[in-house]
């Protein structure tokens, strides 16, 4: 094992209590600013329809990347495997509510 894998490992096992916690905060404001993001790269006339599917794709990768990060988002004793895909779950679920969020702010709770 290399040296960066071993002080990898080191830090994702240093507090696992603390992983949910700040995984789910870091991918609600990463859920948020996805939409926006996505639309300063993707609204274009002909792209404009990938918008939202981008944002998903990406807070799925991202969450993944999290989750493998701070594996106790799955629990304190989660492996790594099942902290990736639970980060992809929770943060495709920050889209979802990220997206929501987005959408009271712009029309309100009469536009809806």
């Amino acid at each position: 094992m290399s040296q960066m894998d071993s002080s990898r490992g080191a830090m994702a096992e240093g507090h696992p209590g603390l992983h949910r916690p700040l995984a789910v905060v870091v991918l609600l404001a990463a859920g948020v600013f996805s939409l926006p993001l996505a639309a300063l790269f993707l609204d274009g006339e002909d792209t404009e329809n990938w918008v939202l599917p981008a944002a998903f794709v990406a807070m799925a990768v991202f969450g993944a990347i999290v989750g493998s990060v701070l594996p106790g988002i799955a629990g304190p004793h989660a492996s790594t495997t099942k902290g990736r895909w639970t980060g992809a779950l929770v943060g495709v679920a920050m889209v979802a509510l990220g997206t929501l969020v987005f959408f009271l702010l712009l029309n309100g709770f009469d536009g809806a």
